[in-house]
């Protein structure tokens, strides 16, 4: 059998065990235990050795270490007024932009993507202030929404990210080199967004106003008091800038490995808690909940996508189908664009850790033969993760939304479309300039 009908084989396979409902991780063991048994002819004695070897090996990564603690953080945020300070430290600065307080979703992500590496964390956080205090002013409502679900996927592309970790693990790839090279990228599709934004209110008018037969209230921003201007805002920006500094910095410079900068912004936020005396045990322990939840989660399927990534190194396919491509003769361009589509397709039915997991041990080979920068190769793979967070019908960031405003999924991902279109845009950006990716992890670790 070639290996392109092999790899297909084993991609229907997980498509069905997933498609069953079961736990991923459970479904990807099972997938990667048919594999060696029937194509590879191994017993199972030897198949559960092997096993045993990787679930050590990929339990004891030290970089996996960053992952709960990353998560604590932005339960932290999620939980307190944090949230809330940032909020209302952004408002004086956006209100100079055309679409105003709109912009408020674009950059308040940017801002929370910096701190807990979560796309789902960030959404939600920043959708539980901004969807309220946006429709009292009667903005357009699929502005403020759309620009939510794109804004809020940049939790998964801007450093430190828990997507980036996990590609790093299993690509085995420089973790700071990928924080390093998040950093222009997710600038770059905030700048965009924000862009978007503001022509979008100057074509339409649309702009902060009352609604039908009423004022606007007084304060613009939840516990604004009065007076409140630019050194206020500062202040209330300035705890949450210090540790985005201290954690990213501590990494570019060499300092902290990602997973000790993780310990220093776990303490930072605590300590920042616990001055603002917004640190009641009560969110201590959910928050602490929640992130044994998502760990255990993330770390099984990591596992797990250890255990079939290993059954197809031994069945030789990641190997035989490179050499079956670059035979092919298909150009990288033509790679990117297919895979491209093949992305957006599971982005549809897949969370992004999972669409990593799976695609992983079969494409990485395929990029070394090409050529491809495997740094490039990941933010490109982050992206359309993205991508898949805003589109129907297992959009996560659609479901988040959903939860908050009660907006049909349906119509979300059409608010959504616009910012689909300019993600995939900034990849052919990407593509074709590189060194937006490449020119930070060249300078900082060169």
């Amino acid at each position: 059998m070639d290996p392109l009908s092999t790899a297909l084989i084993i991609l229907a396979a997980i498509l069905v065990v997933l498609a069953s409902g079961i736990w991923i991780y459970v479904g990807l063991i099972l997938v990667a235990t048919f594999s060696l048994m029937v194509l590879g002819d191994m017993p199972i004695d030897r198949i559960m050795n092997i096993y045993g070897s990787i679930v050590l090996r990929s339990s004891g990564s030290w970089e996996l270490a960053a992952i709960p603690l990353f998560v604590w953080l932005g339960e932290l945020i999620l939980k307190t007024d944090i949230s809330i300070r940032i909020f209302r430290g952004l408002g004086p600065f956006v209100r100079m932009l055309p679409g105003g307080l709109i912009h408020s979703n674009v950059f308040g992500c940017t801002i929370f993507s910096a701190i807990c590496g979560s796309s789902a964390a960030t959404t939600a956080t920043v959708g539980k202030i901004t969807i309220t205090e946006l429709g009292k002013k009667n903005y357009r409502r699929s502005l403020v929404l759309g620009s939510l679900a794109g804004s809020g996927s940049l939790g998964l592309l801007i450093p430190p990210s828990i997507v980036m970790i996990v590609y790093g693990v299993l690509a085995e790839v420089p973790i700071d080199r990928l924080f390093a090279a998040g950093v222009l990228p997710g600038l770059f599709i905030a700048g965009v967004f924000s862009a978007y934004v503001g022509i979008s209110c100057l074509v339409s008018g649309d702009r902060e106003k009352p609604a039908p037969g009423k004022t606007l209230p007084p304060q613009t921003e939840p516990d604004v008091p009065d007076g409140y201007g630019f050194f206020d805002s500062l202040r209330d920006l300035a705890p949450i800038i210090v540790i985005i500094t201290l954690v990213l910095g501590s990494i570019y410079t060499g300092i902290a490995t990602p997973s000790e900068a993780a310990g220093i912004g776990m303490l930072c936020v605590l300590a920042l808690t616990v001055v603002t005396r917004t640190l009641t045990w009560e969110v201590f322990h959910s928050s602490l909940m929640s992130t044994l939840h998502t760990s255990i989660m993330i770390f099984t399927v990591v596992i797990a996508a250890s255990l079939i990534s290993t059954a197809l190194g031994y069945l030789h396919i990641p190997s035989d189908l490179a050499n079956f491509i670059v035979d092919a003769d298909i150009s990288p361009g033509q790679f990117i664009l297919l895979t491209s589509i093949f992305f957006i397709f599971l982005g549809m039915i897949l969370d992004g850790v999972s669409i990593i997991v799976m695609t992983l041990p079969i494409l990485f080979s395929i990029v070394q033969n090409l050529g491809i920068d495997p740094i490039w190769f990941g933010i490109y793979l982050v992206i359309m993760v993205e991508v898949g967070q805003i589109t129907p019908p297992v959009g996560f960031n659609l479901m988040i939304i959903h939860a908050i405003d009660g907006v049909p999924i349906s119509r979300m991902a059409l608010y959504a479309l616009p910012f689909c279109f300019l993600m995939c845009a900034s990849v052919a950006v990407f593509y074709f300039a590189p060194n937006i990716v490449l020119y930070l992890p060249n300078i900082l670790f060169n």
